[in-house]
């Protein structure tokens, strides 16, 4: 359900995960047991374009 609302493509499906993106698997695992979920459709947030093509955003998260 997430896989087609997601405004820039940012959630994939698990066989289509690089080696690159792996990482984010055992992060998203993590945060998702703290963060809520989302049950309905949202606007992007306001930088959201800004964002969409930056690499290593990794480096960028704040806990």
């Amino acid at each position: 359900m997430c896989i087609p609302e997601c405004p820039v493509e940012a959630i994939k499906a698990e066989e289509d995960i690089t080696e690159e993106q792996k990482p984010y698997i055992a992060l998203n695992a993590e945060l998702a047991k703290l963060w809520p979920s989302i049950t309905r459709t949202k606007e992007p947030l306001p930088d959201a374009e800004e964002w969409k093509d930056v690499p290593g955003k990794l480096a960028h998260l704040k806990r």
